[in-house]
């Protein structure tokens, strides 16, 4: 496995970078695939582009015609199977273990393998059918998509604009805990007080307190505008 991670992480940051609400565009600009999924997991670009070949020779992807890598059905079905799977095991963390919801990210991913998936149904029962991860993403990957159409990132509001946060980007564990030492969770209504995207800057009103938010933290909220 390319540095540690398996192919399931690989399907499952494809699959994020898929679909508009889980575009990730770092501050630099828009970079090929193999660069943003090596970024996304913390590997070299060597490696990211030699798992995708490796992915592509058992049918999980297919090239497009700017060489990007699309989820073929197979590809897609695994996909939304790990990711189903991940947020009902950060919910069995979190709700039963006492994991903080950042922890359970971390976790998740090291207990992905570990469980059934009779066990992983059995989870989802006795947890009474969960509809989100702790972080906000839906259990139902259909649903998630049609979700998809009401959200935007937090970067592309202008100032006063109003908006409840839905979803929070989970891939870099950093700005996951910083998203909750900042109170910036899902649920929470938030207020943009000023946008200067030419300058990565963002400040929100929380409750009646101001933060500052950076670009890669705006890039990363996902919001519902009101």
């Amino acid at each position: 496995m390319a540095q540690g991670h398996s192919t399931d992480d690989y399907l499952e940051t494809i699959y994020f970078l898929a679909f508009p609400i889980g575009e990730y565009t770092p501050p630099s600009g828009t970079l090929p695939l193999a660069s943003r999924v090596a970024e996304m997991l913390g590997v070299s670009r060597a490696s990211a582009g030699e798992m995708l070949k490796r992915l592509e020779g058992e049918g999980l992807i297919e090239r497009g015609s700017r060489k990007e890598a699309l989820l073929t059905e197979t590809g897609r079905e695994r996909a939304e199977h790990v990711v189903r799977r991940h947020r009902i095991i950060e919910r069995l963390l979190t709700d039963f273990m006492g994991y903080t919801a950042a922890e359970a990210h971390v976790h998740a991913d090291e207990l992905g393998d570990t469980f059934s998936d009779d066990m992983v149904d059995r989870m989802f029962e006795r947890l009474k059918r969960p509809e989100r991860c702790p972080h906000g993403w839906p259990v139902d990957p259909e649903f998630e998509q049609v979700e998809n159409q009401e959200l935007q990132p937090l970067v592309n509001l202008g100032a006063g604009s109003r908006a409840t946060i839905v979803r929070l980007a989970e891939h870099d564990g950093d700005l996951l805990h910083w998203f909750y030492d900042q109170g910036l969770v899902p649920g929470s209504e938030i207020e943009v007080q000023a946008a200067h995207p030419e300058a990565g800057q963002f400040t929100v009103r929380l409750n009646g307190n101001e933060r500052a938010v950076g670009e890669k933290a705006a890039a990363g909220l996902f919001v519902k505008p009101t």
